[in-house]
Parts: C-alpha cells; structure tokens; sequence
C-alpha cells in the first residue's frame, strides 16, 4: 500500500493527482489522502483508491493514514503549513517504519537559497532525513502551470525583464511520473533527484503558448498575483522567484540543465511546454507502457 498526499489535485501542478493515476494504472494499492470529501475524492475512489480525508499538519489525520503503508509520496501546497505538515508526516512515517518517502522539493533548495520558501523546503528535507524513511528529495523546476496561472487576454504577463530572461521549467505530470517510478524503485535511490524538463527564454515560453509577452513591474505584478491566488505566501514566493531569473537573466547557472531523471524514472523523454499546451498521443515508453498521452491537470500542488 502506497500513500499519496494531494491526491485530489489542485492548480500548482497535480503531482499527487497524476501519482495516483500512474500507480493505480500500474495496479499498485493506493491510499489517497485528500483535504475534503468531494467530487474530486469520489472520482479517486472510482479509479479503486482507498480515500482518506484529513489534514497534513494533524497528527490525528496522519498517524493513521500511515497505517500499513510501506512507501509514501508527499507533496504540499506553496501556501503556509509546510514544515507543520513535514513534521507531522515524518514522524508519522518513521513510527511505521516506512521504508521510501518521496518528496516534492524545489530546484535550489538550501539554507543560502534566495526564496523564504527554498530555505523551508531545505529544512523539510532535513527533517525526512533525520526521520530515516529513505526521503528522497525531488529538487523541481518552475511548474508549466505556475506561467499558465500568468497568462491573460492573450498575454504571458511576469516581471522577468527582457524576452531572453532564461527558466528551467517542467510538466507536473513529469515530476510525477519520477516520483511514481522512484515509488516503485526495489533499489537504493540518491536522496537528491534534481527534475528539469526544458531550459527556455520567458519568449520561448510565451511563443509555445500562443501568448505574447509583457515585463510587467514588480509591484504590478504583486498586486495582480495577490486578487489571482488569493494568498500572500504565494504571491512571496513567486515574486522571489521571479526577481531571482530576472536577476540572472540571459546568463548561465549551474542548476540550469535539462535532467536525465524524467526519462530515467518516468520513462519518456520530458514533456515541452508547446506539448503540454498542445495536448496531443505522444509516442514513447511511457511510464512501463507502450504510449501515453499529456494530461493537462484539472486542479494539487507541487
């Protein structure tokens, strides 16, 4: 039995979601934990998950949704709660004496990472490593869905400077598809996966979406962001993050390198923004399949 957090999904990018799909296709048992009981749980429980309803950062949601699990995947939204929830599912993990906990992290995680949110994800994966569950860390890029979440009236609208302002990006459903492969690993794995699919220029980007591109002011897009997510810890994050690739702008980083992992774990080259705004069969491997097809997400995090 397998447990899989964000198994309802949701706008940052479906991870939980798409891990479901693929283990479940792979007829693998999962436990779904969701955070409420609706439609979207229905239809896990549809698809032969056993669904758990609770909260992450509750021990009496977790501890027993831990229950007879051997390996978990966990993820968590980029609002407030990480480290509660880190905290809490680590313990939960180690007390069952799971074997394999794999975890959504970001790409430059680490206590000199320029983002509140990077330094907290570095701390999370102290955590997992301290609790001794085999975590391994999925050091992801900028989700596709994190531009779509952007674009407006025809117009991918960031406050990243020039059109040759460079980002490494990737499918959420890729990330997905690594940890659902690690999931199913016998072997040893490195506690550290770095996940990129496509290195690409905010131009690029906005060219494989149909979309012309705007450098928006900092504290317009600020504003903008806050009336769209609704959260000022995204918003942080995100303009953070933005001001971070701006900064770099056409220049190299060391991070910046398209990943062997996806094709190694997940079985297929990676996803390209054009394909994954383009949603077309897509030959290949697959995740252990003969072809498959970009599932564009309907609503989870990272």
């Amino acid at each position: 039995m397998i447990l899989v957090t964000g198994a309802a999904g949701g706008p940052q990018g479906s991870t939980g979601r798409h891990v479901t799909n693929l283990l479940l296709e792979r007829g693998e048992a999962v436990r779904a934990f969701v955070h409420s009981d609706d439609q979207r749980a229905e239809e896990l429980r549809k698809l032969g998950a056993e669904v758990v309803v609770g909260d992450l950062r509750e021990i009496t949601s977790v501890r027993p949704a831990m229950r007879g699990i051997s390996r978990a995947f966990f993820t968590y939204p980029v609002t407030a709660g990480l480290l509660d929830a880190t905290g809490v599912f680590a313990a939960a993990a180690r007390e069952e004496g799971v074997t394999r906990v794999v975890e959504v992290s970001q790409l430059d995680a680490s206590p000199e990472a320029l983002t509140p949110r990077m330094r907290r994800h570095w701390v999370a994966e102290q955590v997992f490593d301290w609790a001794g569950v085999g975590a391994v860390h999925l050091r992801a890029a900028v989700f596709f869905e994190n531009l779509s979440v952007a674009a407006s009236g025809g117009t991918l609208a960031l406050p990243l400077g020039p059109r040759d302002t460079r980002i490494p990006l990737v499918a959420g459903e890729d990330v997905a598809r690594v940890a659902a492969g690690l999931l199913l690993a016998p072997g040893p794995a490195d506690p550290v996966c770095l996940v990129t699919g496509q290195m690409a220029t905010i131009g690029e980007a906005a060219d494989a979406l149909g979309l012309s591109y705007a450098d928006l002011p900092p504290e317009e897009w600020e504003a903008r962001a806050l009336r769209v997510y609704g959260d000022p810890y995204t918003v942080e994050h995100l303009t953070h993050l933005w001001a971070i690739f701006r900064l770099i702008g056409s220049g190299d980083h060391p991070l910046y390198r398209v990943t062997e992992s996806i094709e190694r774990y997940g079985g297929r080259t990676p996803m390209t923004l054009g394909e994954w705004g383009n949603p077309r069969p897509r030959s290949g491997r697959g995740f252990g399949q003969g072809g498959d097809q970009p599932v564009k997400p309907t609503a989870d995090q990272s």
